[in-house]
């Protein structure tokens, strides 16, 4: 299948060499110069969990560029630059490929939506899944645990047995899913309770947890959440969102969110669509979220002396 990834930083790295590695034609689309001449030249490194090669024949073009003709579209880009995408992946592709987005907190798959025709779009939840980047054409795999696949507007088709079955090609521990919202909504509120948290203390997941006033933090942050996604209507798998989240947070030890490393590396982080859409929701709902109110303040005060 012809395969285009757009975002090939840190995990858009993971799903082009797998996919590339298992035969598919596969092109890295980004906006980091270095990274895509790295890559045409000598092609794409991958080291980490899945062991450390070089993979070759993977073609690459600046996203400046026209899109290239394919049958699916994978979008891992950070959440500022879908509306962008969006319009690009309308103008430029055929339309009748499939777009399946990848992103963080809430909300993406709504602005691809506006912006491309909803029935072409497919929602991917990668869950336990940790990548970085190591320079200009290294990306480094740390974890997988497994991707979550669903239609936009839930339910179960053909093509999402098709795609979940060529993610499972690659190598992916990838399952489909009716109720993608839900498994959306879940991984937002790890994604809460982790993310502004680590970013603002700096700490890594385990020192978060090792400190009681700094996890009850962390804690209450989920906790609104959760409380926001039952005013919503989301039928969760579990009604104790604080062992939900511990559980998982166990499983990270010393990982630090993207988030994290977004800010240490001078980089504006995705604030806005993860701790700081959970006011934004809860005063739809009626609700209140000061906790994660007082993180996302903290945090853009921060970003103002970022470039």
């Amino acid at each position: 299948m012809r395969i285009a990834v757009i975002g090939t930083g840190a995990m858009g790295c993971v799903y082009a060499a797998l996919f590339a590695e298992a035969g598919h034609d596969v092109t890295a689309v980004d906006a980091w110069a270095d990274h895509i001449d790295a890559i045409s030249r000598n092609g794409l490194r991958l080291d980490g969990f899945t062991g450390d090669r070089v993979i070759s024949g993977i073609s690459a073009r600046m996203l400046n560029e026209r899109l290239p003709e394919a049958e699916l579209y994978i979008l891992a880009t950070k959440a500022d630059g879908i509306a962008d995408a969006a319009a690009k992946l309308n103008a430029e592709t055929p339309p009748d490929a499939m777009v399946l987005t990848i992103q963080n907190g809430m909300g993406s798959a709504d602005i691809l939506a506006g912006g491309i025709s909803s029935d072409r779009i497919l929602v991917g939840v990668a869950e336990g899944f940790g990548a970085s980047m190591t320079g200009p054409g290294h990306g480094h795999h740390t974890s997988m645990t497994r991707i979550r696949l669903g239609e936009y507007g839930g339910g179960e088709t053909a093509r999402l047995a098709e795609v979940t079955a060529l993610w499972q090609g690659a190598g992916f521990p990838a399952e489909a899913y009716a109720n993608i919202d839900q498994l959306i909504w879940e991984k937002f509120i790890c994604n809460v309770s982790l993310s502004g948290p680590c970013t603002i203390t700096g700490c890594t997941v385990g020192e978060l947890m090792a400190d009681p006033a700094l996890w009850r933090m962390a804690l209450d942050c989920g906790v609104e959440a959760y409380a926001v996604g039952k005013a919503r209507g989301v039928q969760f798998s579990y009604d104790d969102p604080e062992a939900y989240v511990t559980t998982f947070a166990a499983k990270l030890g010393g990982a630090k969110p993207s988030m994290t490393l977004d800010h240490e590396a001078g980089r504006r982080s995705e604030i806005d669509i993860i701790n700081g859409m959970v006011p934004k929701l809860a005063a739809r709902a009626g609700l209140d979220a000061p906790v994660n109110r007082a993180v996302t303040a903290i945090i853009h005060h921060r970003e103002k002396s970022f470039t």
